[in-house]
């Protein structure tokens, strides 16, 4: 099968700092890809050069065919972003958050209307989509933020810690949607800290560090223990390595 998304020798430097290094990648179209890896290992870097946000300082990157950033605009309505922000504007209402993004994707406006009520409903905003942004919590705001990333039903979720700032009932409901979405056939990108929700969730486990890939297997027959064993043994290949 053809992979979807493919990185060939990725590099990204700033200056003299290597965040990704030759970096070789390629997911299939309905894999659920957990990236794990330190702070600085080039996950939130990844995710931003498949937006289209960055280029690349040397290798190719394309989804779907498209070469990415050169064409990032063909492919941008493929994609749902939650990230660290929020990336929703704090002086208009949830509601006319997402009517402003719902023009951005061309979504017919009556069609719109009723896929905005739905979301909000589905992540548990409905008697606030009146309300300002800027007078949501933290929790509230992620919640908008992946009502906006499904708002256009794009193909490809790119997710860097879209656990952050939820409380228990709002992670578990972000694993559901995000379940069904997978269920859907659409392919997820998922950078996270929590190893046990990646072993639980995600079909294929990547380990990034400093700016490499040093391992990618299946997720299948990982629970959070085992994964965690894992993850401290690639860690401490990698350490030994360093100081040899």
């Amino acid at each position: 099968m053809k992979p979807l998304i493919e990185a060939r020798a990725l590099t990204k430097a700033y200056g003299f700092t290597f965040a990704l290094r030759k970096l070789d990648l390629t997911v299939l179209r309905g894999e659920w890809v957990a990236l794990l890896g330190a702070n600085g290992s080039g996950k939130s870097t990844l995710l931003r050069l498949l937006t289209g946000l960055s280029r690349p300082t040397a290798g190719t990157l394309t989804i779907g065919g498209w070469e990415i950033p050169r064409e990032a605009e063909a492919m941008r309505a493929q994609l749902g972003v939650v990230s660290h922000k929020p990336l929703l504007y704090e002086t208009l209402t949830a509601r006319e958050n997402l009517r402003f993004f719902a023009r951005m994707y061309h979504l017919p406006k009556d069609s719109a209307e009723e896929r905005i009520t739905a979301l909000l409903s589905r992540v548990g905003l409905s008697r606030r989509g009146n309300d300002l942004v800027r007078t949501y919590s933290r929790g509230m705001q992620q919640r908008l933020s992946i009502a906006r990333a499904l708002l256009h039903n794009p193909d490809i979720l790119l997710l860097d810690e879209p656990h952050t700032g939820l409380d228990r009932d709002g992670a578990a409901l972000l694993d559901t949607i995000l379940q069904e979405a997978h269920a859907d056939k659409r392919t997820i990108l998922m950078a996270t800290h929590e190893l046990e929700r990646a072993a639980a969730l995600a079909t294929r486990i990547v380990i990034l560090s400093r700016g490499t890939l040093v391992y990618d297997a299946p997720a299948a027959g990982f629970d959070g223990e085992r994964l965690a064993a894992q993850y401290a043994a690639v860690s401490n290949e990698l350490k030994a390595a360093s100081n040899e």
